[in-house]
């Protein structure tokens, strides 16, 4: 089973899911984007036994391209695991402080972050396809997470994931106008002549949401894997009944 590991150490584990076609379904992780449920939980149960985990262990959340974000605990463990009917409704990232929950996000292009903070324990995820970027879903959570968890965000480490590339990320005006919107994404924006398109660098405005909140630059790295190109990803822009990356991070336990 192909997956990318992007934090691997005696605290914390963090990947993403790679696109393989010795596995069921080419490896997707989706229970809502598949062809049978029962491939996608074979899937799923190998990758816990790479990670050392169980199934139960996994939190997903029903994706809705919103805003919305939830603190995990103890009690959801196992939501969404086995049937999307039990996953947390409406929401696109969660964060635990707990150990042994893998959080767990889905993409085919959309931007998945996983965070960390080395000093609290704190972990989490977050789904944002351009959608939730424009609705600021990553920097409304550190806003959360400074305000209410007391977070300091200058210990927060972010991953951005793998993702549909700025090249491919091609849009109409109504698109443009709303990252435009934003602010502060001009400079990862650029106008296509030929085709009247314009081409949007989504990961490096989640970047900077996450840097107008206050973490360091140098604790944000980015996977430029582009999901459209690469034979590792799976892209909903190029195949709409594409499988799913699943992204997860958890905070090991004793």
């Amino acid at each position: 089973m192909k997956t990318k590991m992007y934090l691997h150490n005696e605290k914390f584990i963090a990947g993403m899911t790679l696109k393989d076609s010795a596995e069921l379904e080419l490896n997707n992780m989706a229970l809502h984007a598949c062809i049978s449920p029962d491939h996608i939980l074979a899937n799923r149960k190998k990758l816990a036994d790479s990670l050392d985990c169980r199934l139960d262990d996994f939190v997903c959340a029903n994706q809705t391209h919103s805003a919305h974000f939830q603190r995990v605990t103890s009690k959801e463990k196992g939501y969404g695991a086995n049937h999307t009917d039990s996953a947390i409704a409406d929401t696109d990232a969660l964060y635990t402080y707990e150990p042994n929950l893998l959080l767990c996000s889905f993409t085919a292009d959309c931007v998945p972050v996983m965070f960390y903070n080395e000093v609290s324990g704190l972990v989490g995820v977050i789904h944002s396809g351009w959608q939730g970027t424009v609705k600021e879903i990553s920097l409304k959570l550190w806003e959360h997470l400074k305000h209410v968890e007391n977070c300091n965000l200058n210990n927060l480490h972010v991953h951005i994931g793998a993702a549909l590339s700025q090249e491919k990320f091609e849009v109409d005006v109504d698109v443009y106008n709303k990252f435009k919107g934003l602010g502060y994404a001009d400079s990862f924006i650029y106008y296509n002549e030929r085709t009247n398109k314009y081409h949007i660098d989504n990961q490096q405005t989640v970047k900077k949401q996450c840097e107008l909140a206050g973490i360091p630059a140098e604790q944000i790295t980015i996977d430029r894997t582009c999901t459209f190109v690469d034979p590792s990803g799976f892209s909903y822009r190029q195949d709409k009944q594409c499988g799913r990356h699943l992204s997860f991070i958890m905070k090991k336990g004793d």
